[in-house]
């Protein structure tokens, strides 16, 4: 036997019991597309059908705001932003609806149906799946989810779909639709399904000690640990936000959260599978 089939051997060897603990368990996946592209899309997609295949019930909740952005820019129409959010008026609601409920939930969809799995696409305004009332007028349609009816996606994974969601909510204050932040939207979503685990896919591998030195990644935080980062800096910009929705997550009963980099190749699965693990996890 060659040293590539005993290596694979192990590989199988290693990740069986990790198999065996999140088989059954629900692992809710924010996929972000500024993040995931090229060759990545791919391997992505590819890792959650193999965790779905070995008994694990995988939830995408995805963003789309480079295709958003693509398709204001075709409207000759300008992206707006404030603190990390989109500014959403009136006019940009029903592109973003448009844009996420549709191209970008269905080329998902299509894409994990393509490469072997059984992917089911919804959005927040289906089944009451995302309730929210408007954030801020400064951001315009921007909403604030304040309940979550996950029976849709229960009953997609019971059925054995990969649920693929859009994070559009329905406006409880009001006859509209709401733009829903994605990251707050999985997080949100993995305390409704008392997830196992909640990950984001980011475009770096997690936490730098050292900002910018990937020598100096945290494996793994203690949410205690988590203030003290802010006030030195250590988290910082957007990864605050980010860092803030693993935070609630688990302290809201999801075992754990991480950050992971989707540029790295099959990074789901090195991460949930393997000894290694390649980003930064949270714990309570």
């Amino acid at each position: 036997m060659s040293f590539n089939e005993l290596d694979r051997a192990q590989i199988l060897a290693e990740a069986l019991p990790y198999i065996q603990k999140f088989s059954g368990k629900t692992i809710v996946v924010r996929y972000d597309s500024g993040a995931v592209h090229g060759e990545m899309i791919e391997t992505v997609i590819s890792d959650i059908i193999l965790l779905s295949l070995v008994g694990i019930r995988v939830v995408v909740v995805h963003g789309g705001t480079p295709e958003i952005n693509n398709m204001l820019a075709l409207l000759g129409r300008e992206s707006k932003f404030a603190d990390g959010l989109r500014c959403t008026d009136a006019q940009t609601m029903p592109v973003v609806q448009q844009v996420l409920c549709g191209q970008v939930n269905k080329d998902l969809v299509a894409a994990l149906n393509r490469l072997g799995g059984r992917a089911v696409g919804l959005c927040g305004l289906d089944g009451g799946l995302f309730q929210a009332k408007k954030l801020d007028e400064k951001y315009g349609l921007v909403g604030n989810i304040v309940k979550v009816d996950a029976a849709m996606v229960s009953s997609a994974l019971a059925s054995g779909y990969i649920p693929v969601v859009a994070p559009v909510a329905q406006g409880t204050d009001g006859p509209t639709s709401y733009n829903a932040d994605a990251d707050t939207a999985a997080a949100r979503l993995a305390v409704a399904m008392e997830a196992e685990k909640l990950v984001l896919l980011t475009d770096v591998r997690g936490l730098f000690r050292t900002p910018g030195d990937e020598a100096t990644l945290i494996p793994e935080l203690q949410l205690s640990s988590v203030p003290a980062l802010v006030r030195e800096g250590v988290i910082a910009g957007e990864m605050v936000h980010k860092v803030d929705c693993c935070v609630n997550a688990v302290r809201s009963g999801v075992g754990s959260a991480v950050i992971l980099n989707g540029r790295v190749s099959h990074c789901l699965l090195t991460e949930l599978l393997t000894d290694a693990g390649v980003g930064t996890m949270l714990t309570n």
